[in-house]
């Protein structure tokens, strides 16, 4: 979503039971269901096999490179591959709308055709070649799709009643938002629905995408997703995740993750030492039941909105940047690293001009690189039920998070000092203690029934038993 200045108000988050509260995406009005041909139901969401371990990765084009295209972004592949991401999610590629426009080049989010490639990042047959490419060195490739509204230039805004309208017929931004240079749709509307079917259908029929990124998920019927997977599901399959954490209904047929802004909210507030490891251990021990089977959240410490609109992970975590994104990766969910981070990008990008990552620092690429390794080398660290279950592991110091996962014979053990202060204490292993091998290290450990601990601001360790 394109975040801008919006509306924020206080919501509850995607289950009651969480028993937290965070600023998401929920604000704005939901649409009503409307009656669309029969959904075919499911057993559940289809799970692509290729994504139980995968870690995903956001590509911001404009800001990727000086020229801003494919075929610069493409020769950063074989560095991506070294780090080890799965799956290339894109910010939108399409033309924008010139009307209402911010800024210079405009918003990403609103979109003048789905089915055209925006000309500042090349031609259509550059972007096959690079999906090609990509496809050709293991990844997978998500398009970010906005199907909430257009841009106002969008040549479906001559068709009546494809937008909502006033009461003078005037087609009107998205309810409740700021988002001037947007028009909202109507999902109410049967043939509105076939043509964003069709636009979705083309990018995996014809450039053989795998899946997609759905921008404000929850301002589109739930109706219309679930058709949708249905479809997508006949030419390939896909994977799907939704930029929502109001709706946990959405990941029952339709999507394989939503956004887990719960999580990124906490890392906030505990890096500014507004609360503290308790609340993360009631938010992770309740995400089981929060949850439809095999469906989980997307953990991050950055993504696009994040960065422009709320800070850095440096403005906002501090000296808990690298402990937060070890938490993203360990905890259940899966882990986002967005454009730059691997570059330690300290800077807010902007987001209707032009602003390029600096990539002449890659001090922070092999800490990612040793997380994404510790996550596809682990299954205990895996998605949905490829992985195992979070358990808290109880600590002697309430600024102490311990916890376990494991599956099959793989488990892991992570112990966080959640402050910034030094703590010391114990943790208790109990059947757990053996040997295990330390990720800051590599050095083998033996861990004690009772383990005692003593970490400086910030520290943490994680153990792989051997």
């Amino acid at each position: 979503m394109q975040r801008r200045v919006k509306w924020m108000i206080a919501l509850p988050l995607v289950a009651s039971m969480i028993g937290l509260s965070a600023c998401s995406s929920g604000n704005e009005e939901q649409k009503p269901e409307p009656s669309p041909k029969a959904v075919q139901q499911q057993q559940g969401t289809p799970v692509p096999e290729w994504s139980d371990k995968a870690v995903m990765y956001e590509v911001n084009v404009r800001q990727y490179t000086k020229e801003g295209t494919f075929k610069a972004f493409e020769a950063h592949l074989p560095r991506l591959k070294e780090l080890g991401v799965d799956i290339l999610w894109f910010m939108p590629i399409h033309p924008i709308s010139r009307t209402n426009r911010n800024g210079t080049l405009g918003s990403y989010y609103a979109v003048d055709d789905y089915k055209a490639v925006n000309p500042e990042f090349g031609t259509e047959e550059d972007f096959k070649a690079l999906v090609d490419k990509a496809h050709e060195l293991g990844f997978k490739v998500l398009l970010d799709l906005v199907a909430n509204h257009t841009g106002w230039d969008h040549a479906w805004t001559a068709n009546p009643g494809w937008y909502t309208t006033d009461e003078a017929g005037n087609i009107v931004m998205p309810p409740n938002t700021n988002w001037a240079d947007v028009a909202d749709l109507n999902y109410e509307n049967e043939d509105m629905q076939d043509a964003m079917l069709d636009a979705m259908k083309y990018w995996v029929s014809e450039f053989d995408i795998d899946g997609y990124r759905a921008d404000y998920a929850g301002g589109v019927p739930k109706s219309f997703w679930e058709k949708a997977r249905v479809e997508l599901e006949k030419v390939k399959p896909v994977y799907m995740l939704a930029e929502d954490d109001q709706q946990i209904s959405l990941l029952s047929h339709a999507f394989n993750s939503n956004y887990g802004w719960p999580l990124y909210n906490l890392m906030n507030r505990v890096a500014k030492g507004q609360t503290g490891a308790e609340q993360v251990r009631l938010y992770a021990e309740r995400l089981e039941n929060s949850f439809p089977a095999g469906t989980y959240p997307l953990n991050f410490t950055s993504n696009h909105d994040e960065n422009s609109w709320t800070g850095t992970e440096f403005e906002r975590l501090g000296d808990a940047v690298q402990t937060m994104a070890a938490l993203s990766f360990t905890l259940p969910g899966m882990p986002l690293i967005y454009s730059g981070q691997e570059a330690g990008l300290n800077k807010r990008l902007q987001f209707f001009e032009k602003d390029e990552i600096a990539w002449d620092d890659l001090s922070m690429q092999t800490f990612y690189q040793r997380l994404v390794k510790l996550k596809h080398d682990n299954a205990a660290l895996w998605n949905g039920n490829a992985g195992g279950p979070y358990r808290s592991l109880e600590a002697g110091d309430g600024r102490l998070l311990a916890f376990e996962r494991t599956k099959g014979d793989s488990t892991v053990v992570v112990i966080m000092n959640l402050s910034a202060e030094q703590v010391s204490g114990t943790v208790a292993l109990n059947d757990l203690a053996g040997g295990y091998r330390a990720f800051s290290d590599g050095s083998l450990a033996e861990l004690a029934a009772e383990h005692a601990v003593d970490l400086a601001p910030w520290a943490y360790e994680i153990y792989v038993k051997q």
